[in-house]
């Protein structure tokens, strides 16, 4: 027997389709129900990948006593945050505001006229454990507390949603931040990377790349070192699997050693812009070179639909066995240390644990998960071993696997007949805004390296976004099969702008690259249907989706987390629209929105790093117009805040001039004297 989320194309949804529970999706139906039947409505939010959401999964929402009392006392409500980021992000603060804390799943209890939150938490346990109350119990608490304590209750939500108000409604600064509130935020941010020792290690790519960009502004840090060593923790630590390329969305521990081992497409997109940006910069690492080339190959071959588009995640958990209940965590990636053994010869065994941590016992519930010791090129006996390990998790050669069809489900994962170890199910939607991070990585990586299978593959996704993804005149944010779904939220236009950026800054680095579209000019319709359907004319800055009787405020995303907020990205783009266009309204619409959200990055600077990266941005633009061949020479080096234009119209024998604002330096006769120029510029 099935539920409602049988028939929907989330696989989060799909996840929970034979659970007992009457699971309803967000819609108006849901809603008016709860309100008609005087029911809490009980929401539940979280995504395909996420490990705590597939334990709750299999463990409470399986349960039937607790199926029975939901179904009778409450309208449960499952959301896929990758669908509404708005809701989630709406709840997860409501959440904070309630307990201290966040996370997934996300699980709320709302009032069925208002749908504002009275109580919330994350992981529920079928029993109690973990010094967590049994879900059963906290069940009956909740709706004996909705039924008998009307006055509590109405307090609870009032001061919830005068939160969620406030929250909404910034002080808006008269004036652009200086460029002392920029350098203080960007020691803050700085000091954030440093190793702490404790605690779980996140890759904190929006922290890391608004830092590096600040490199030459007097810090009082060593900027180059702190961002160094976050790429070498990345690059050499667990989180990248160093058999099949990719990285894992976080690490337990303090050491970069034993992952959460799902894979995340937008941490990767992110990860490789970041790691070419620190070679670029002049910290050319073999190991950067490495991760960048391998997670190109595993996302074509196990992230890349034949469309051209990249799918959204990669679970944790995955099979043993055919026949086993539950997946395991980490199966398809840990190695146990007689498998090592019988798997690689002697010299192998032993080259591959001069380079990696290789104990008996290992370092993840007694098997192995590799981790790199020095920097540096692999040698040709480990990278051999390596490939053993490759054949032996695949069932073929690396080098005859150009892609590894999908587990879209436990169910295909469990049937199909695989040649290697069973792996983890695989999210196959579009999300355009993570899409549009890899694209820009790639294109990046692609500048970096002068390598056009990068650039190919950033193209092919771009095209399937332009050719299919809107519906008429609106750009949609998911695709599920072909079929463009959910209109797009900020994050959505912001991300997808900068990546057309990347893509027309690429093409300038790489003449005679093969493609008709001219991205420049879709980067300007987009952030023109972006500018009409978002904008917030009263507040400044850019709504996070559109207006809607279900959310229970508007807000303006400026806080970033795993990934970029819209507005500090948006800001960025404005600034480079306007460089290369040399219309000024784009810089209007930048330094509103700066002032929006000046108080913010003046007060919390540690919140919004992107935010910080777009005042850089706004402060310190700058422009190349350069003949077309000097320009591939330049673009791959690190120029944290200049885009690049041809030129036609410079005098003769000059290659380029430097533009900041309203000011140009003199005309440069070589490329040397144009990177002369960009290295004197004086930061502002």
């Amino acid at each position: 027997m099935t539920n409602r989320l049988a028939d929907s194309p989330s696989l989060y949804l799909r996840k929970h389709a034979e659970n007992p529970i009457d699971w309803w999706p967000w819609c108006d139906e849901a809603l008016e129900r709860a309100r008609a039947d005087d029911k809490p409505i009980f929401l539940s939010i979280g995504y395909s990948s996420c490990h705590w959401c597939t334990v709750m999964e299999g463990e409470a929402f399986s349960d039937e006593a607790i199926a029975a009392y939901m179904n009778a006392n409450f309208i449960p409500i499952k959301v896929d945050r990758e669908e509404r980021p708005d809701i989630d992000s709406i709840y997860m603060q409501a959440l904070q505001m309630l307990t201290g804390q966040g996370g997934w799943p996300l699980n709320v209890m709302l009032h069925p006229e208002t749908r504002v939150p009275f109580y919330g938490g994350t992981y529920f346990p079928l029993e109690q454990k973990y010094g967590r109350p049994g879900f059963l119990q906290v069940l009956t608490a909740l709706r004996q507390f909705y039924d008998t304590e009307k006055a509590r209750l109405a307090e609870i939500t009032e001061a919830v949603m005068g939160n969620l108000h406030q929250g909404a409604q910034l002080p808006e600064s008269p004036t652009i931040p200086s460029a002392e509130v920029l350098y203080a935020g960007l020691t803050t941010n700085a000091k954030i990377l440093i190793p702490s020792g404790q605690g779980t290690c996140f890759p904190m790519i929006p922290y890391a790349a608004a830092v590096l960009g600040g490199r030459r502004f007097d810090l009082e840090l060593d900027v180059a070192h702190i961002c160094g060593q976050r790429g070498q923790d990345m690059a050499l630590g667990g989180i990248y699997d160093h058999v099949g390329g990719g990285f894992h969305r976080y690490t337990v521990d303090p050491s970069w050693t034993v992952p959460h081992f799902e894979k995340m497409l937008y941490d990767n997109g992110m990860i490789v812009e970041y790691l070419a940006d620190l070679w670029a910069s002049g910290q050319q690492e073999p190991a950067f070179e490495r991760a960048i080339a391998l997670t190109h190959t595993w996302l074509l071959r196990e992230m890349t639909a034949p469309e051209g588009y990249f799918y959204a995640a990669q679970d944790a958990d995955s099979f043993v066995a055919a026949n086993d209940a539950e997946p395991e965590e980490g199966a398809f990636y840990a190695w146990p240390y007689k498998t090592l053994e019988s798997a690689l010869t002697p010299d192998q065994l032993q080259a591959l644990a001069n380079a990696f941590a290789v104990t008996h016992e290992g370092n993840f519930e007694g098997q192995i998960v590799l981790q790199r010791f020095d920097l540096g090129p692999l040698t040709t006996e480990v990278e051999a071993a390596l490939d053993q390990l490759f054949t032996l998790r695949y069932g073929t050669p690396a080098v005859e696997l150009e892609t590894f069809p999908p587990a879209i489900d436990n169910q295909a994962a469990k049937t199909q007949t695989w040649p290697g170890r069973i792996p983890p199910v695989t999210d196959t939607k579009l999300i355009v805004a993570w899409n549009s991070l890899m694209i820009s990585g790639l294109a990046r990586a692609a500048t970096v390296f002068q390598n056009r299978n990068y650039l190919a593959t950033a193209v092919a996704a771009a095209e399937h976004i332009r050719q299919h993804q809107w519906i008429g005149s609106q750009l949609h944010r998911l695709g599920y099969d072909g079929t463009p779904q959910v209109p797009a939220q900020s994050e959505d236009y912001a991300l997808l702008v900068k990546a057309l950026l990347d893509l027309h800054q690429a093409n300038l680095a790489m003449p005679g690259s093969a493609t008709d579209t001219d991205w420049l000019t879709l980067a300007i319709s987009t952030q023109q249907e972006f500018d009409y359907l978002l904008w917030s004319a009263d507040q400044g800055g850019y709504l996070s989706a559109a207006g809607g009787d279900d959310l229970l405020v508007q807000e303006r995303a400026y806080q970033d987390s795993a990934t970029p907020a819209a507005n500090g990205v948006v800001v960025a783009n404005l600034v480079r629209l306007s460089l290369l266009t040399e219309n000024l309204d784009y810089l209007d619409r930048a330094d509103r929105t700066l002032q929006a959200f000046g108080t913010v990055i003046e007060q919390i600077p540690r919140a919004c790093p992107s935010l910080l990266a777009g005042l850089n941005w706004f402060r310190n633009g700058t422009v190349v117009k350069a003949i077309a061949e000097i320009i591939p020479e330049l673009a791959a080096e690190y120029w944290p805040t200049t885009v690049f234009t041809v030129a036609d119209d410079l005098s003769a024998g000059a290659v380029g001039m430097v533009c900041r604002g309203t000011t140009c330096l003199a005309v440069a006769d070589s490329g040397d004297k144009l990177r002369q120029q960009l290295q004197t510029l004086r930061p502002r």
